[in-house]
């Protein structure tokens, strides 16, 4: 088997697995399709979007031994698209077939507590901070950061959730015990003047390209806009782009990585990092050479990294919740008026308040007038959404045999192969129905709402 990480290239048709089937893995398994490969996918849920993309849907938990045999006996590399797959499941995966990137770079990223001190030691700034592990660590955190500070779980939060903001001392026992007094991490509330991140690849022999810095905003914990290139100082952009290259050179990262920044007081902190496509970079698919899906593509199979340069002066992509189905299907034809505008919809089965649904993008001759389209056009698609009465029948899926299925990429729409692995006898691989394992555990998160 090709190694893609020890300079061999895995090439078209060969197959790539992806552990998560939410929007970040749909729209990767899409250039992987483009370019010629095959795909299967891991998801727990029948109805996750990436599932209707891979040529096979393995429907079962991320840690279910037999499913991830069969996967590395399948796959010639195996990629994820979000960070919470366990170690165990990776390892296992790695004894059989290339993984990127690598069981300790996910690892780090987990958890909160372990990326901050991966932060320290590599001497990247981050913002004050203390480790809750015990009711004996709370006077010390007291100490240690200033209030406001926000209490975070060390794993398994994302968008807002897994946190509570705590205003003063007398605040963080109770908080730490409605978290359910698991481990956690006390930061500072800063005075941001940005919000920033830095998406970048990384190839196995080391080379390292990044896009142009994006600035973020965010409405409750959640990724509301996003603009590029972002309104900081040149200063700021070499620092950003310097922080998150030494992170990955550290790591010895293989793949697409997002590392987000805070701009406070002129100075430039990491607050975080994701190791898969990112939120932030979903303009790339509009507006730069090489998207970041079809980036951590070439990066996992260890072809030649792609350009980043951006193909429009500027790009600002605005998030699609599903509160905006509220009062029905929102009217795409009034979004899309302004032809520099581009919808993407995720294909997902349900809408509910907070889950990422779908994204616009506008492109413009500079960022304030890209990110007055992309906002013009949102609110065109609310203000003028249909009654629920109005909206279209959903096509119901086939099930078809993967080889039997077009390819969904310029041949019409390809219907997902939904498989349950069952365990019948000891080394076998049998396929039943799909159980119902819809859930909101953050453990099972699946970059659905990244």
């Amino acid at each position: 088997m090709t190694d893609p990480h020890s300079g061999g290239a895995v090439v078209p048709p060969s197959t790539i697995g992806m552990l998560g089937g939410g929007q970040l893995g749909r729209y990767a398994l899409m250039a992987a399709r483009r370019m010629g490969y095959r795909t299967i996918v891991l998801d727990p849920d029948p109805d996750a979007p990436a599932g209707a993309i891979a040529d096979v849907h393995l429907v079962a938990p991320y840690d279910d031994a037999n499913a991830l045999d069969h996967l590395a006996s399948r796959c010639d590399v195996v990629t994820v698209e979000f960070e919470n797959p366990s170690a165990v499941s990776l390892e296992r995966l790695a004894e059989h077939t290339a993984v990127a990137p690598s069981a300790n770079a996910l690892a780090v990223a987990q958890d909160r507590r372990l990326e901050k001190r991966f932060l320290c030691e590599q001497g990247i700034p981050v913002g004050p901070f203390a480790v809750i592990g015990a009711a004996s660590d709370l006077p010390s955190a007291d100490g240690a950061v200033p209030f406001p500070a926000i209490l975070k779980t060390t794993a398994g939060g994302y968008d807002g959730k897994g946190q509570l903001t705590v205003c003063s001392p007398g605040e963080l026992a109770d908080a730490w015990a409605e978290l359910g007094q698991v481990s956690c991490v006390l930061e500072q509330h800063l005075d941001l003047e940005r919000e920033v991140s830095v998406l970048l690849a990384r190839s196995g022999s080391g080379d390292v390209v990044a896009y142009p810095v994006t600035e973020n905003i965010h409405v409750g914990g959640i990724l509301d806009v996003s603009v590029v290139p972002a309104r900081v100082s040149d200063r700021v952009v070499v620092h950003a782009v310097a922080f998150a290259t030494r992170v990955a050179e550290a790591l010895e990262y293989v793949g697409v990585l997002a590392v987000e920044l805070f701009v406070v007081e002129g100075e430039v902190l990491v607050n975080e990092l994701a190791p898969r496509p990112h939120n932030s970079g979903h303009w790339t698919l509009d507006a730069a050479a090489t998207d970041q899906f079809a980036q951590q593509i070439r990066a996992v199979c260890g072809l030649p990294l792609g350009s980043t340069l951006m193909t429009a002066p500027a790009a600002a992509m605005a998030n699609l919740l599903g509160d905006r189905w509220s009062n029905g299907e929102p009217d795409w034809a009034a979004a899309l008026v302004d032809p520099d505008v581009r919808l993407h919809l995720y294909g997902k089965s349900r809408a509910s308040p907070g889950r990422k649904m779908g994204h616009l993008t506008a492109t413009g001759p500079d960022v304030t007038t890209a990110l007055h389209v992309v906002q013009r056009a949102r609110t065109a698609s609310e203000t003028n959404a249909r009654a629920p009465g109005a909206q279209r029948a959903r096509p119901a899926l086939r099930h078809v045999d993967a080889d039997d299925a077009t390819d969904g990429v310029g041949h019409g729409t390809r219907p997902h192969h939904d498989q349950h692995l069952a365990h019948d006898e000891p080394g076998e691989v049998a396929f039943g129905p799909a159980p119902d394992r819809r859930s909101d555990d953050a453990s099972r998160h699946s970059a659905d709402d990244e």
